[in-house]
Formats: C-alpha cells, structure tokens, sequence
C-alpha cells in the first residue's frame, strides 16, 4: 500500500519531465499550469492508456497492439498480460 507524500524531490530529469508534461497540458503558450494538474493529467492518462490497451487486445494482432502501444511505462506481453514496466 502507497503511503501518503506531501513533498516531491525535483531532480534535473524530474523537472524535464514535468515542463514537457506541462506544455502537453498547457491550454497556449501563455498558460503554466499547476504541477498537480499536470499530475492529474499524467495519471488519467496512464489510467486510461491501461484500459484502451485491455480493450482492444482481443481486436487487433498482438504485433500491431505492441507496435503502437508500448511505453516505457505500460507494455504488452504478447497475448497474455498487460504489464506496467515502471520501477
């Protein structure tokens, strides 16, 4: 069980990945959304890219599937499980 966190330590990368992610979830150039948005949006995202992944792995060859759906973060193991690869 996760436990809860109130501080985030911002490494160099950490901090590459959050302004990459916060231009995704920018509205323009001029917006500068909060790091928890911008958090919320990395989650919803993970979230729904599992369950598209678990909806379409019955519809399509698992090459095709592998092909356009793994990350570095979720990955299909051929036909038989969708895995998440983070930590």
């Amino acid at each position: 069980m996760a436990t809860d966190r109130t501080s985030l330590k911002l490494t160099d990368d950490r901090k590459r990945l959050f302004d990459q992610a916060s231009e995704i979830v920018a509205r323009d150039d001029a917006d500068d959304p909060p790091r928890s948005d911008v958090i919320d949006a990395a989650l919803t995202h993970l979230i729904e890219s599992q369950q598209n992944l678990e909806n379409v792995r019955d519809q399509y060859p698992p090459q095709h599937i592998k092909r356009c759906c793994n990350t570095s973060v979720l990955g299909l193991r051929y036909r038989t499980s969708i895995e998440s690869k983070w930590r």
